[in-house]
């Protein structure tokens, strides 16, 4: 069963639809006493190419960063590769998947287009979204965000100060004014990205610049997180207060409210919350479903 309401865009009403096909109305896509679904996705190639790689991450980065989230009682952790049929993330992962975790680097090319079509509209829909590191440039954050996500950077294993921007926001509970990780990649500005919703954390590298390490957005019903430490030279994911942001980030970007279903249905005339008549000429059918 659907329901919903009326509203316009552009010239064209549409419906936001609301699915009560297994919700109350009113009733939060997660109670606070079901644990949190999270598929952790890795692209898992320079684990498998590099030996130095591999004996930093012998799980794969993707089983480390689930291990570390796994260290959260509330939350059901799963992993997905690039490797498997559909990139792991077919329809049936990503329905049972209340936030995603996204880290890629050197084959954001070959991510299907119809998985990030995937992804997007589950995002659209509530789904949390997680991007860490070198996924400022995949396929499904630039998608989102709607911009070209370039940087500056520099790998020279140089230390990186974290500071917490905003002590009293969720992702940073648990976190001093700073942290430090002793070797990481830099990342520099400007980073071409629309304003975040918040900062919540700010970088500082060894060799002086400074990035927006920490952001905020929300796309549609859905919350994203952009988390930058992570190169998969060094040991980062085995940091406790990165691990920390992790668990955070998950909590934070977990689905709220009634699941969002995105559709734009034609509004016939007799079913207008006021009667009406129509006026002039229409391009379009009876019950057609419009331009597209």
């Amino acid at each position: 069963m659907l329901n919903g309401r009326n509203v316009w865009i552009g010239e064209k009403p549409c419906q936001l639809v609301y699915s009560t096909k297994t919700l109350q109305p009113h009733q939060p896509l997660i109670s606070m006493k079901q644990k949190i679904r999270v598929t952790v996705w890795g692209e898992n190639v320079h684990e498998q190419k590099y030996p130095a790689i591999a004996k930093i991450y012998p799980q794969g980065m993707h089983g480390t960063i689930a291990e570390a989230l796994r260290e959260s009682e509330d939350l059901e952790v799963v992993t997905a590769t690039l490797q498997q049929p559909e990139n792991g993330l077919p329809d049936s992962i990503l329905e049972n998947t209340d936030v995603l975790t996204w880290w890629g680097h050197c084959a954001h090319d070959q991510v299907a287009d119809a998985v990030v079509d995937r992804v997007q509209a589950r995002v659209l829909q509530g789904m949390g979204l997680v991007v860490l590191h070198s996924g400022h440039y995949s396929k499904i954050f630039k998608r989102l965000l709607g911009t070209t996500c370039s940087l500056t950077w520099r790998e020279a294993g140089e230390k990186e100060r974290v500071w917490v921007c905003n002590p009293g926001h969720p992702i940073a509970q648990g976190i001093d004014r700073y942290f430090e990780i002793p070797n990481e990649e830099m990342y520099g500005e400007p980073f071409a990205i629309p304003n975040p919703d918040e900062v919540v954390f700010l970088s500082w590298f060894e060799g002086g610049e400074v990035f927006r390490s920490g952001c905020t957005w929300k796309r549609g019903n859905g919350k994203v997180f952009y988390f930058r430490p992570g190169h998969e030279s060094y040991p980062t994911y085995h940091h406790k207060d990165v691990r920390r942001v992790l668990q955070n980030a998950v909590h934070w970007a977990r689905p709220e409210g009634s699941l969002w279903i995105d559709s734009c249905p034609n509004v016939p005339i007799e079913r207008a919350p006021e009667p009406i008549t129509l006026k002039g000429e229409t391009m379009h059918e009876p019950g057609g479903t419009g331009f597209r």
